[in-house]
């Protein structure tokens, strides 16, 4: 599932040039994460590089966006025409 940043956000700046497929950008608020390029990063990493930087674990899986590994790895082809 795509990843989600919570409320605890501290506006760091830390995570947005984290994340390899530009999912990240700061919002009205908070920053905010798009679902449609989040992959967690897989295909890219063995973990959310998000979630690996951010200081206050802020960045939660989001429940509105389930998606499995696999969906997850077929987003990331499709982001970058890479095949993983």
């Amino acid at each position: 599932m795509a990843l989600l940043i919570n409320s605890l956000c501290i506006n760091c700046d830390v995570c947005e040039p984290a994340c390899p497929n530009q999912a990240i950008s700061q919002g009205e608020s908070i920053y905010e994460i798009n679902p449609d390029r989040c992959t967690e990063c897989v295909g890219h990493f063995d973990e959310p590089q998000c979630m690996a930087v951010c200081p206050v674990e802020c960045i939660d899986p989001d429940p509105s966006v389930p998606e499995t590994h696999a969906q997850l790895l077929i987003k990331f082809n499709l982001l970058t025409g890479e095949v993983a």
